[in-house]
């Protein structure tokens, strides 16, 4: 099990802020590599989005096929002087493993490495096939990551039968969550237009302000549902409201507010926008305004079956926890793999992830690694369906 913890510190100590590879990938390649994976990387680019290093590795053959899915980038350190430890020195103190990604998710990674390289080395190589999906693209917008990754694997053939993928999803113990499904995400600006005058002049200008607060409190004001039997209710939070106004007596000429909502299976994203659209026509009034949408990512559940029920059974007799299903929280990239199998999240407590000082205890490292350990133990001796 010490395995695990040096391959984390190894990954932790690359800086792949996203989009930068920070040579996690090559590292984890190389790794791959020497215990006798089929490793490939692949660069993938679009217009205005920087170029993405993803990789794919595989061992064994047909079916069936785990995959385990995540990403090597990491969010930004923030005051890299406020962190207790550097930040990408993967230091340990107090049973802790200290740096960007401990939790988000190169522990995560690591503990895959470490539990595929234990079970290949018990049982040779699977009766299927094992493979690792891993991005540098899932903490930025997710053009060139996993998509793509995704439809260059499908091109090549390869058929996938279920994938894990290694988000943090424990609450208060390592497997006490597996995450079955994600509620969809849809965020939008909304532009109110006026006209900029004298405060003390209203009468001469058109403050969009007025039209824009009774727009957004339209969209706030009723709950679009009470959730339903896998999910919890939607709910819309403005995360911004701001005119580009540094003066106290200047009405401006525009607004804008931007806000997210997070829905669940009694909406999709189209239905969304018609039921928006209503609102905000009943509150705009005469007001002149536009909307523009982010691409959204729409709810999906992995139905309750063999294959969540050997996940949920293999985390229970891994740790002695009480492992429970879940669909609560943001979304994943499990939402872009649920289009080739039946997925589901299970990783580390995420208690500090994206927070100064992130860090994974030992103990949780190991026992996500005896986790995925058992996953595969159970996997390929009776492969769900």
């Amino acid at each position: 099990m010490a395995e695990v913890v040096e391959i984390a510190q190894a990954l932790i100590r690359c800086r792949s802020v996203t989009p930068n590879e920070g040579g996690a990938q090559e590292y984890l390649g190389g790794l791959l590599s020497r215990a006798g994976f089929e490793v490939h990387r692949q660069k993938f680019s679009s217009p205005n989005m920087p170029e993405i290093d993803n990789l794919f590795a595989k061992i064994g053959g047909g079916k069936p096929h785990l995959v385990f899915a995540g990403h090597t980038d990491v969010v930004p350190t923030g005051n890299e002087s406020s962190w207790s430890h550097p930040p990408f020195s993967g230091a340990i103190a107090d049973g802790k493993l200290y740096g960007r990604g401990a939790t988000d998710m190169k522990g995560a990674i690591a503990a895959f490495a470490a539990a595929a390289f234990d079970y290949i080395a018990a049982n040779g190589k699977p009766k299927g096939t094992i493979s690792f999906l891993i991005t540098g693209d899932e903490e930025g917008p997710a053009v060139n990551g996993t998509v793509k990754l995704l439809d260059w694997a499908k091109v090549r053939g390869e058929k996938f039968s279920h994938a894990i993928v290694g988000e943090p999803t424990s609450v208060k113990r390592v497997g006490d969550i597996v995450k079955i499904g994600r509620r969809g995400s849809l965020s939008a600006t909304l532009t109110v237009f006026g006209k900029q005058g004298h405060v003390a002049y209203p009468d001469r200008a058109e403050n969009p302000m007025r039209p824009l607060v009774a727009m957004l409190d339209a969209l706030l004001e009723k709950p679009f549902d009470k959730g339903s039997r896998q999910f919890q209710p939607s709910n819309l939070e403005v995360t911004s409201v701001e005119s580009g106004n540094p003066a106290f007596n200047v009405i401006p000429a525009e607004a804008t507010a931007r806000f997210n909502i997070r829905f669940n299976d009694k909406h999709t994203s189209a239905s969304l926008k018609k039921l928006i659209a209503n609102r905000l026509k009943g509150a705009a009034r005469s007001a002149r305004y536009r909307i523009d949408y982010e691409p959204p990512s729409e709810s999906y559940l992995t139905q309750r079956g063999t294959f969540v029920d050997l996940v949920v059974k293999a985390a229970s007799e891994a740790t002695g926890v009480k492992t429970a299903i879940s669909t609560s929280g943001g979304t994943s990239d499990a939402r872009f793999i649920k289009n080739y199998c039946p997925v589901v999240d299970l990783g580390l407590v995420g208690s500090t992830m994206h927070q100064i000082d992130e860090h994974a205890p030992i103990e949780d490292l190991q026992r996500l690694t005896k986790i995925y350990r058992r996953i595969l133990e159970r996997y390929f001796e009776r492969p769900p369906s």
